[in-house]
């Protein structure tokens, strides 16, 4: 093959820190998920991160209503229904990291420089603790040195008055910053005259939102935990709740023995979707658990759109077979567009083609075809392996589709169930982090704080990493997260922070993204979930909203590890008095001084906060509405909910390569890694793994254990471009032929910058063609 000049060794991202170990241990991949195993953990990873008591007076107030909400996944409790224990092995895992008694002092910066920094892992970088002081680092400086907060808001001022456009500022959100956080974050960046308001959605679940908002008028999900509890058939495809979402796996057992059938869609088989086993249940301590799964479809890497399709083609034969017995004809006659163009568009499918693509059996589509066409409340549930590639909106559309033609929108126990990540990112999105707000929020924001907003479209994560890299944006603002590990293509990331004039990271913890800094660098520690929160002597609470549109109350308990830890809001309002004045016409002080107040605002602002701190205050809080569940209505220019009519569209593999996806080990969330051991998949003791199925493996001319480097492909607009990680071992998986897996962030270079989903702009990370070299050291 012809591999232009445009080739990116990420060698110096990929290769071994010089604390990460490297011995593979292989074991046998667990059958179930929790169960003794992830409370001894958890208790585990808490003791040593907080101590015996530390850790019994945290966990015990965890998802809690007169406690915090946990900083890991957005999975909402059921409402008047919770447990003692209202939390699973991962946000444990989570809340120790945060509730931690170690501390990164000025002291460790003096005798870390960032090259010695730079070499060691992100893993050994979060162990070290909650960051405790401002840190500043200085053009040609080696060290970071610690300053004032008045110190900071002045670096930050005087870059940010040097612009020669607002635009040339970026202000990038992580899912954990609270609503009153976010709503004044965005509100002092449009004050400041940008929509440059990229986040961590971007990169997830905005193919989500594109798909949703298209056909039903909304970018939310439909349902709520009591709708699962109630469905008779859920299909869960392209996600992990084992490990990415483990509360969830309570409330999919309590659906079970309500009577519902479960049918996992996955490339991979997950422990989480096979079986459960409640460590807080009798059952789940000496006894077999619950089985999860009935039916477990093993579909190839990004051919779900075409698995959607086959079935809706099987759904039209049914209905013309046995008319009035299949579709709901009486919503699709009232409340649908685009029905009959959709089922014309079906004439089409081949399914002997649908079973090639897949890789599953006829049988299989058919079986899938009859439950999906008798059950009368079905609840599709998807996560990153829908939303993560080319065609991942049309993927999404197609299985909104299918339950459009059954009626399962607006119906007890049935919809649509986007499984977000972290705990308030989609709280951020409703309270303005986005780049394209509609012009309603943006013109009752304008009125209530008398201002004016942008109206131009600002950068997406993807469009400002592009920005930074073309020397448009002079400052980067990042509201929690670790964007250079989030991010695709990561050299290409870090080479466009580089090209900034300052970056600045509001952080609990330290990470990747602090070594990577701009001409000049701030660290700003922050308090986190588990903090007291208390401004002139008032203690303050925050509040979030789950991935089910429930919002509710948070506070944390805990004294802050450093008196010079400021809470976001605290940030946001003092360093907006300090670029904006004190005559600008937000109150930013008073709104500091109580959360109240800037919820207040928000009810003025953004639709469904009505009486906002009275129903927080409820002990379930309240459910946001949402027009599809509540009454069958649309948002949508037609008023009807939209049939997509994407042509069909999978990934192929090409001869000689394998298409990789990105994923997260147990051991894990989002880019944080609390450790080495991938129990459920019986892998542990090393990061750097390739998973491929054995007959691959054979083909290919490797063997298991043998170290490779890995190189991706893609054809860009210059022409073929390659990226490389190097040093993987080889670790034979059950995966389809042709497929691959790692994890993230450490493949994360692989992805290319310009490969995206089209309409959401998503890096396709879950689509991956790659080749597999011996490496150099094999």
């Amino acid at each position: 093959m012809d591999i232009m000049s445009n080739t990116h060794d990420t060698e110096s991202t990929a290769t071994h820190a010089v604390d990460e170990p490297r011995e593979v241990r292989r074991t046998h991949r667990k059958s179930y998920a929790a169960g003794v195993p992830a409370v001894a953990v958890a208790l585990k990873r808490g003791v040593e991160q907080m101590g015996a008591v530390r850790t019994a007076q945290t966990l015990i107030k965890l998802n809690q209503r007169d406690g915090f909400d946990c900083p890991g996944c957005a999975w909402p409790e059921t409402p008047g229904h919770r447990k003692h224990a209202e939390f699973c092995e991962n946000g444990a895992k989570a809340v120790a990291e945060e509730a931690t008694r170690r501390a990164v002092t000025p002291e460790f910066f003096a005798a870390h420089s960032v090259d010695d920094l730079r070499t060691r892992s992100g893993y050994w970088l979060s162990q070290q603790g909650r960051l405790a002081h401002p840190m500043y680092l200085g053009s040609g400086d080696t060290h970071y040195r610690p300053l004032s907060w008045d110190e900071a808001d002045a670096v930050i001022a005087d870059e940010l008055a040097a612009m020669d456009s607002p635009d040339e500022a970026v202000f990038y959100t992580s899912g954990r910053t609270s609503n009153e956080a976010a709503f004044l974050y965005q509100l002092f960046a449009r004050s400041l005259g940008t929509n440059n308001l990229p986040d961590c959605s971007n990169m997830c679940h905005e193919s989500s939102g594109a798909a949703l908002g298209a056909s039903i008028g909304i970018g939310k999900g439909s349902v709520t935990v009591p709708d699962l509890e109630a469905a008779d058939l859920i299909l869960i495809a392209g996600q992990n709740p084992g490990t990415n979402h483990p509360r969830m796996l309570a409330t999919l057992e309590k659906a079970k023995h309500n009577g519902a059938r479960i049918v996992a869609i996955n490339p991979l088989p997950e422990a989480g979707l096979m079986r459960f086993k409640d460590p807080q249940k009798v059952g789940g301590v000496i006894g077999a658990g619950t089985k999860l799964a009935d039916d477990f479809l093993q579909v190839r890497l990004g051919s779900d759109m075409a698995l959607f399709r086959g079935v809706a083609r099987l759904l039209r034969d049914a209905e013309r077979a046995a008319p009035g017995t299949v579709f709901d004809q009486q919503f699709l006659d009232e409340s649908c567009a685009g029905v009959e163009e959709y089922l014309d568009l079906l004439d089409d499918v081949d399914l002997d083609e649908v079973v090639e693509i897949t890789g599953v059996t006829r049988a299989e589509i058919d079986e899938l075809a009859r439950a999906v066409a008798t059950s009368r409340r079905i609840v599709l549930c998807w996560a990153m392996g829908l939303t993560q590639h080319r065609h991942g909106v049309a993927t999404i559309a197609e299985g909104t589709n299918v339950l459009l033609l059954r009626g399962m929108i607006g119906r007890v126990g049935a919809g649509l169930c986007p499984v977000r990540g972290h705990s308030n990112v989609q709280g951020d999105r409703t309270m303005g982090i986005f780049e394209k707000m509609p012009e309603s929020f943006l013109a009752a924001q304008d009125a209530e704080f008398g201002i004016t907003s942008p109206r131009e479209h600002g950068y997406d994560t993807v469009a400002a990493i592009t920005a930074m890299a073309a020397g448009k944006v002079r400052v980067f603002v990042g509201m929690g997260g670790n964007f250079v590990s989030a991010s695709p293509d990561t050299d290409a990331t870090a080479d466009a922070l580089r090209r900034c004039a300052l970056t600045v990271h509001v952080s609990t913890k330290l990470n990747e993204s602090h070594l990577v800094t701009g001409r000049r660098a701030l660290i700003l520690p922050t308090l986190g979930r588990t903090d007291r929160d208390v401004i002139d002597g008032v203690a303050q609470r925050v509040s979030v909203e789950d991935s089910m549109s429930a919002v509710h109350l948070s506070r944390g308990s805990l004294p802050p590890v450093s008196s010079h830890l400021r809470s976001e809001v605290a940030i946001i309002c003092d360093l907006a008095t300090r670029v904006l004045g004190t005559a600008h016409p937000v109150p930013w002080q008073e709104l500091k001084r109580d959360y109240d107040r800037i919820r207040d605002r928000i009810e003025r602002v953004v639709p469904g906060f009505d009486d906002f701190n009275i129903r927080v205050r409820r002990s379930d809080g309240f459910v946001l509405p949402h027009p599809p569940r509540d009454t069958r209505s649309f948002d949508t220019p037609n008023g009807k909910a939209n049939f997509a009519l994407h042509p069909l569209e999978w990934v192929d593999v090409p001869a000689g390569r394998l298409i990789l996806q990105t994923l997260r080990s147990h051991d894990q969330y989002n880019t944080t890694v609390y450790g080495h051991d991938d129990r459920y998949r019986g892998i542990s003791g090393n990061r750097h793994i390739v998973m491929v199925n054995p007959d691959d493996i054979a083909s290919l001319g490797l063997r298991a254990g043998h170290l490779v480097d890995i190189v991706s492909e893609f054809d860009g607009e210059a022409g073929m471009e390659e990226r490389r990680v190097r040093g993987f071992e080889v670790v034979p998986y059950d995966t389809p032929r042709g497929n691959a897996a790692a994890y993230y962030p450490e493949t994360n270079p692989l992805v290319p910058l310009g490969s995206v989903a089209r309409e959401s702009n998503t890096p396709v990370s879950k689509a991956v063609v790659i080749r597999l070299e011996p490496a150099a050291s094999a």
